[in-house]
This record gives structure tokens, sequence and C-alpha cells, in this order.
């Protein structure tokens, strides 16, 4: 049929496999928060963000209700939240976010990607000091005054506020994750996704050849159904 449409096709499979793949990473995070918090949203604010983040990836509706539905039965697994770390090729430092229902096999993946490019898993903490942990929000900028709503962000622990594509992204400490996301919920402000990332202090130049052989491991891991999120010192 043409170079053309094996292109297109190509194109339309990886976008499918990314969108199947953040149904799941948010379907796990729908069932963590509601077996911490209940079922309602009402009252439980990680569940009422986590269903934000999955509207705003277009998630269906039907799929977001099962994952609340899957959290509240007796038979369901229990999934834990697990991080690793590692270096990956050229000393570039690695970590990890999971969420699985059987870390003994999460461990040996993870594990086995990293020795596979030449790279080696670490200890838990012994790359807490390379990342800080950062609110991470972002929601679209039209129709709102930034310079107005900046004023009032600062109260709840704005850092740092910027406008990309469209969308104004704003961060807070760790610690003002929570606030921020409570006045953002009563302004009423649409579309939000909030998450907690690792900001790395400092980054690490590589040749392009050498940082190609880092983000092949970065995208092999990121493909594992257990993994969440990766962050790495990578400029």
């Amino acid at each position: 049929m043409g170079r053309a449409f094996e292109f297109r096709r190509a194109r339309k499979e990886r976008r499918w496999g990314k969108m199947a793949k953040a149904f799941t990473r948010l379907s796990k995070e729908i069932t963590i928060a509601v077996k911490r918090g209940g079922p309602d949203p009402a009252g439980n604010l990680r569940l009422r963000m986590a269903i934000e983040n999955a509207k705003t990836v277009n998630m269906p509706k039907e799929k977001i209700e099962a994952a609340v539905k899957r959290a509240t039965t007796k038979d369901s697994s229990t999934l834990e939240e697990v991080v690793y770390e590692g270096y990956g090729p050229h000393g570039i430092a690695v970590v990890v976010e999971c969420t699985t229902d059987n870390p003994t096999r999460t461990v040996g993946n993870i594990r086995s990607y990293f020795t596979r490019a030449g790279g080696s898993l670490g200890t838990t903490g012994s790359l807490d000091f390379l990342f800080e942990r950062k609110g991470v929000f972002r929601f679209p900028s039209a129709g709102l005054k930034l310079e107005e709503l900046e004023l009032d962000l600062i109260d709840y622990g704005l850092e740092d506020i910027l406008v990309e594509e469209g969308d104004a992204i704003v961060h807070t400490s760790f610690n003002d994750f929570t606030g921020m996301q409570r006045f953002l919920d009563e302004r009423g402000i649409q579309n939000v996704t909030a998450e907690i990332q690792r900001i790395p202090a400092t980054t690490v130049e590589l040749p392009e050849k050498e940082a190609e052989e880092v983000i092949n491991l970065i995208e092999l891991i990121e493909e594992d159904d257990d993994v969440q999120a990766v962050y790495h010192t990578l400029k």
C-alpha cells in the first residue's frame, strides 16, 4: 500500500500504544487513591485529581468507573507503590516509580533493563539527593488573568509559573502540593493535571550517540506495564 500508508499506520500504533499506557497508569493511580481514601471523590482529593488527570487524556468514563469499582471489590489485587534507583549508561542517574501487584516480578524486570543497557540497579534511597520532589500543575491559561492569579498562588506555595503551548505550569514544593490542589479545585479551574515529579538538581549533557543509549533505556523502562514514571539526570 506504499510507504505513506505504512508511516501513518506506524504513527497511529505509537499513539495508541502511548494512550493505552496512559490509561493503565491512571487506572492504577485511581485504584490506589480509592483504597487509601475511599471511592467518593468529594472526600478524597487524591482520587478527584486522578480522575481529572484521566479526563485530560480522554480516558473513557467507563474505564474510570471500572477502576473505581475494581478497587472496592474484595478480590481485587493489592497494589504497592515502589521506587527503584540506578545508574544507566555513562553514569546517568535514573529513578523509576512503579505500581505493582508483584514486586518480585517488577524488580526482576527493572534490573534486567539496567543490566541490558550496561547500567546497574542501586539500593532504595541511594539517589534521593540528586532529585527534589516538586508539585507540578498544568491547566489551560486561556481566559485566566494570570498576573492576578499568581498573587493568590503565592499564598499556596507557588515557586514558579510559566506558560507553555497555551497552558500554565505551576511548580510548588512537595509539602505545598495538597494546599495548591485544594486552592485550584476551590477556584473552579478546569482541566488541571497534578503530579508529584522528581526534578533533578543538576543534569548531565552527553554526546548524541551516548545520549541515545540512555534514551533507549528510558523508553524500554517506560514500556513496562508496572512503571508509572521515569526520572533521570540526562540534559
